[in-house]
């Protein structure tokens, strides 16, 4: 649409991508934590928009991203700062932001779920001062444990409270330009 279009498209979401709910969780980083830019990013989950979205940002700003799941998930064009790991409890314990997606229905199992879950146990294993940040909508019991959600990690909520400042600031940004 924005080749054909004379005014500015603005994708808010796709099946491929989610960039501006990632634009923002990235402002709201970046307000609590000054080296927002150096910290480690563990997104656990399999692929899809918002995993394509943070591998993005990853490459435009320069950190490193760290995408845990089962084998046989790792990205195809992976970028020069992802990493793939299998093991959470590894990948956690140099993670200072973790984030999650909500699973697809063929990673709703138990199996998955028991070693990819998100529990306060495991984030307890991250750096200290670490974030959890689900990308909604999450679910208690699958991606993310309860215990956690009602954590002092548990970012998520204050989060979306930037979003429309900056959807705000994305169109204003178009507008002028």
């Amino acid at each position: 649409m924005s080749r054909h279009s004379p005014i500015p498209v603005i994708n808010a979401m796709t099946s491929a991508n989610h960039p501006c709910e990632i634009l923002a969780d990235f402002y709201s980083i970046s307000r609590r934590k000054a080296d927002s830019r150096e910290l480690a990013y563990t997104f656990v989950g399999p692929g899809g928009n918002i995993l394509n979205s943070w591998m993005a940002l990853a490459r435009v700003m320069d950190f490193k991203l760290t995408h845990v799941c089962e084998p046989g998930n790792e990205q195809a064009e992976p970028a020069r700062n992802y990493a793939f790991e299998a093991n959470l409890e590894t990948a956690l314990a140099g993670s200072d932001i973790v984030l999650t997606d909500s699973l697809r229905e063929e990673f709703r199992h138990e199996a998955y779920i028991r070693h990819y879950q998100i529990t306060l146990d495991r984030m307890k294993l991250a750096r200290p001062g670490a974030l959890l940040n689900p990308c909604p909508p999450f679910f208690r019991g699958e991606e993310v444990a309860e215990d956690v959600i009602d954590s002092d990690f548990f970012a998520g909520y204050a989060f979306k409270k930037d979003l429309l400042y900056v959807h705000q600031a994305i169109v204003l940004y178009c507008l002028r330009n």
